[in-house]
């Protein structure tokens, strides 16, 4: 059976998309593909995100923001959006989930630990959703 492809899309790909790639590639070891793209990519991953992953173990600096497109979704089995709105493709045969996540850009590094915290509570559920039933 294939590895079901989840893709998190946001405006930037600079921090809650990232931010949920990374926590689902840790706690899924393997068992699902994680990839994360925004539609309006930053040149960089949100240096306070990046804080706060390497807090919990995981590192940000092979992560480039990439570009949105209908390509991308197309890959993917699942697709997260998490504020890019109307600019994310919709495509039809996908499963879609919006999660309302606040924007961690801008804010401080308690804010953001409490929005990872909201996006790993998140994947958690995600995850279980994608395991098969035994």
């Amino acid at each position: 059976m294939a590895k079901p492809v989840v893709l998190f899309a946001c405006i930037h790909n600079s921090g809650r998309s990232v931010a949920a790639r990374l926590l689902l590639e840790h706690y899924a070891a393997g068992t699902v593909q994680a990839r994360s793209a925004g539609s309006e990519p930053k040149a960089a991953v949100n240096p306070v995100v990046s804080e706060v992953l390497a807090e919990r173990g995981l590192t940000t600096d092979a992560e480039v923001p990439t570009h949105l497109d209908a390509d991308i979704v197309q890959e993917a089995d699942v697709v997260i959006t998490m504020g890019c709105g109307e600019t994310c493709p919709f495509l039809p045969g996908k499963r879609y989930e919006d999660w309302p996540v606040d924007d961690p850009a801008g804010q401080d590094l308690d804010e953001v630990r409490r929005i990872v915290d909201d996006i790993d509570s998140r994947v958690q559920r995600l995850l279980d959703s994608l395991r098969p039933l035994g």
